[in-house]
């Protein structure tokens, strides 16, 4: 039986990777199990299972991510990988107890792009570049935001790597949990249980010599706080946040009880991300994804951060904000005239 549980389970995860499946969600309702797929904000109902299945599959992938089995009254989080035709593939879980008394999980299909840098990845090479540029810093924090599924962890761990590899820098992460293994980084997984947090993990990360922090996400007011603190005492530190857009990442961090004069100490760009359909062959009109970023930086950044300390209203210049890349890009046929932003 437990073959074929495992064999069920690793059908469903080759069939979510070939279909280039963003998250996979193992929902519960009153007669059975569901099992969606979501690709770029688009779910498509894959298969009804009968609950014993569906439990079984939820304790395998608990089981994979070195999860409490036994605990189905509380959300848990974690991390696996498999090999799959020759690649290795990162997936994470979030597991929830519904009012049905069975738990309902989603699984985090994670692409196998971590290997590129992020001139492969962006839609135009001179956001990559002005990234990469940030990327060069010495000190202070660089946040990256946009919705769930938009790549902003691949974007993290591409400028990781090209601050690890081409610009020789000792880089630490702090990450709850660490969705992907990466020899190039020293890798630090959040564990509430044994009393590694956010706040004790980064005071052993300062301890340790890093040139570069990452912390995975800024989630609450003492996450935000750790960030601009590690900022302050001379690092580099790059994180995500969500929020609307770039600007609204400065509202989001006032919120979370940042003071402005800190932002304006610590803050070296927000980037705000989307995906986006381009071209890959004009001739032939086939497609691709790729990552649009509407950066904020320098003297826009200050602007910004004045602009909301007087609870003034700011806009991006045209051609660095979403809708007038766009528009360029569907000018020059880069990317699809029927896109919106």
């Amino acid at each position: 039986m437990q073959e074929i549980i495992e064999r069920r389970c690793v059908d469903l995860l080759h069939s979510a990777v070939a279909e280039k499946t963003t998250d996979i969600h193992i929902r519960p309702e009153p007669r059975d199990y569901s099992i969606t797929y979501r690709s770029y904000h688009q779910f498509k109902a894959v298969a009804k299972i009968p609950f014993d299945l569906g439990d079984r599959m939820i304790a395998y992938f608990k089981y994979l991510s070195l999860l409490d089995m036994s605990e189905k009254r509380k959300p848990q989080t974690g991390s696996f990988h498999l090999q799959m035709n020759g690649h290795t593939h990162h997936f994470r879980i979030s597991t929830l107890p519904s009012v049905l008394t069975k738990e309902s999980i989603v699984i985090r299909v994670i692409p196998d792009s971590t290997a590129l840098f992020l001139d492969e990845l962006a839609a135009f090479r001179d956001s990559a570049r002005l990234l990469e540029k940030l990327a060069g810093e010495r000190q202070g924090l660089m946040l990256l935001t946009g919705p769930t599924g938009c790549g902003k962890s691949t974007t993290l761990y591409s400028l990781l790597r090209h601050c690890s590899e081409r610009l020789n820098r000792h880089v630490i992460t702090l990450e709850d949990p660490v969705e992907r293994q990466n020899p190039a980084f020293l890798q630090i997984q959040v564990n509430e249980k044994s009393g590694m947090n956010y706040a004790t993990g980064l005071k052993a990360i300062l301890r340790h010599d890093p040139d570069i922090i990452m912390i995975g996400e800024i989630r609450d007011a003492e996450t935000a706080e750790i960030a601009v603190r590690a900022a302050l005492t001379g690092h580099l530190v790059f994180s995500t946040i969500h929020a609307r857009h770039s600007v609204g990442c400065l509202h989001r961090l006032h919120d979370l009880g940042i003071p402005y004069e800190d932002m304006l100490q610590t803050l070296i760009g927000i980037a705000a991300q989307k995906i986006v359909p381009m071209y890959e062959d004009l001739d032939q009109l086939e497609t691709k994804h790729r990552a649009l970023y509407e950066i904020l930086c320098d003297e826009s950044l200050a602007d910004a951060i004045r602009s909301a300390k007087q609870q003034q209203e700011y806009e991006l210049p045209e051609h660095l904000s979403f809708g007038g890349q766009i528009r360029e890009g569907v000018r020059i046929g880069a990317l699809h005239a029927g896109f919106e932003c």
